[in-house]
C-alpha cells in the first residue's frame, strides 16, 4: 500500500554532463564513459534505497534525454544534426530542437538490455526502466525519410518499443513504463491513434506496464506556461481511455498543476502513480506537505492502488534537492500509511 517511486530521471553527477541541463553532452567518452555511467547508476539506486522508495530506476543515468536515449540505439536517426519542429503543439515553444529521421528506422539489437541487468543485479527492491511512448516520438523527431502520416509512424515505432520492452521484461525489470506527455496535448489523437499504439507497444510484455503523463520537467518555459495556463482538463479526456486499456498503472501529475484530482476515480481498476512531488523548484516539500497532498486523493482512489510518486523526471533539479524530495516522498507515505494502520 502507498508504494513510492519516482517517474525515472535523476539528476547526473558532474563527472558525467553539465547538470541541471536537459540533453547536456557527455563529459567523457569511450570506456571512461561506461564505467562512469555504471558508477553514476549505483549511486542513483543507492540513493532511492537509502531515501525510502518501493521502486526504483537507473535514474536515466546512461541518456543525455530520455528519447534519444532509445533512438540512438536504432538505425535511420540522427540525434547530433538536429531539426527545428513545433513540437508538443507549440505549448512551450513556437519551435524545438528534434531528432531527424534519415534513413530506416530498425532496431539491430537490445537498446537498454545490459543496462537493465546491471540494475538488476546491484538492486533487491522492485525495478522499473522507462521507455519514450510512440506517440511522443513520433512528435519529437523531423521525419525526412517516410514522411508517411504520424500514425503510421507511430505504428512502426511501437512494435521496436514492443520488442525492446519484452527483452527488458524478461531480464528482470518488473514495471516497463511509456513516458507520453502528449497524451496531455493531443487529446483528439489519443483517441484516433494514441491508444492503439500504446496498446501495441505494451502487447505480450511480462511486467507491470505503465504509462506517463505529465505537464513537462521544471523547465523555465515549461513553468512559465503553467503559470499561466488555465486548462487542466486533458485527463478528462485521456484517462478514461486509459482506464479501457491495457495498462497496469498511470502516472499523473498532480503536485504542481492544477488537476482536480477526483478525476482519478476514472481509473478505477487501475494502480495510480500520483504526482506529489513538485519537479519544477528546488524548494524541498516537507512529508506534511506530501501527506496532505496523498490525503486528497484517497476519496478517489483505494490506498492499495496508490503509489506516490514525482510529477515528473527530477533531472533538471540539484542532486541535493533531488534527494531531499525523494526523502520526503518516502516519509510522507510513511505518515499516511500509519494513519490508516498498516
Amino acid at each position: 500500500m502507498l508504494q513510492t517511486t519516482i517517474v525515472g530521471s535523476l539528476p547526473k553527477p558532474r563527472w558525467l554532463s553539465d547538470p541541471n541541463v536537459l540533453r547536456a553532452p557527455w563529459r567523457l567518452k569511450g570506456d571512461e564513459l561506461h564505467e562512469a555511467q555504471d558508477d553514476a547508476v549505483r549511486l542513483a539506486l543507492i540513493e532511492q534505497e537509502e531515501a525510502g522508495l518501493d521502486v526504483v530506476c537507473d535514474g536515466e543515468q546512461r541518456r543525455r534525454h530520455y528519447i534519444w536515449g532509445f533512438l540512438e540505439g536504432l538505425t535511420g536517426t540522427d540525434t547530433e544534426k538536429l531539426a527545428e519542429k513545433r513540437a508538443r503543439g507549440g505549448r512551450y515553444s513556437e519551435s524545438t530542437p528534434v531528432a531527424r529521421i534519415n534513413g530506416e528506422v530498425t532496431r539491430p539489437g537490445p537498446v537498454f538490455l545490459e543496462a537493465v541487468r546491471f540494475a538488476r543485479a546491484h538492486t533487491k527492491h522492485a525495478l522499473k526502466i522507462t521507455l519514450p511512448g510512440p506517440m511522443t516520438i513520433v512528435d519529437s523527431v523531423l521525419d525526412e525519410h517516410y514522411r508517411s502520416d504520424e500514425k503510421s509512424l507511430a505504428l512502426r515505432f511501437a512494435e521496436l518499443l514492443n520488442a525492446e520492452a519484452r527483452e527488458l521484461a524478461a531480464a528482470g525489470a518488473d514495471v516497463i513504463q511509456f513516458d507520453e506527455p502528449c497524451f496531455n496535448i493531443y487529446v483528439d489523437k489519443v483517441k484516433e491513434w494514441g491508444i492503439e499504439a500504446l496498446e501495441r507497444a505494451m502487447a505480450g510484455v511480462a511486467a507491470k506496464k505503465a504509462v506517463h503523463i505529465c505537464y513537462g520537467y521544471g523547465t523555465p518555459l515549461v513553468l512559465k506556461w503553467k503559470k499561466q495556463n488555465r486548462d487542466w482538463g486533458h485527463y478528462g479526456f485521456t484517462l478514461p481511455l486509459l482506464a479501457e486499456s491495457g495498462v497496469d498503472q498511470v502516472s499523473v501529475e498532480c503536485a504542481a498543476s492544477g488537476v482536480d484530482v477526483s478525476v482519478l476515480a476514472a481509473l478505477r481498476g487501475k494502480d495510480v502513480m500520483l504526482g506529489v512531488i513538485d519537479v519544477g523548484t528546488e524548494e524541498v516539500e516537507s512529508p506534511a506537505k506530501v501527506a496532505e497532498r496523498i490525503r486528497a486523493a484517497l476519496p478517489h482512489v483505494p490506498p492499495e492502488r496508490l503509489m506516490p510518486c514525482t510529477d515528473c523526471g527530477l533531472v533538471p533539479r540539484s542532486r541535493a534537492a533531488a534527494l531531499g524530495k525523494m526523502r520526503a516522498l518516502a516519509e510522507g507515505a510513511a505518515m499516511v500509511r500509519r494513519e490508516l494502520g498498516r
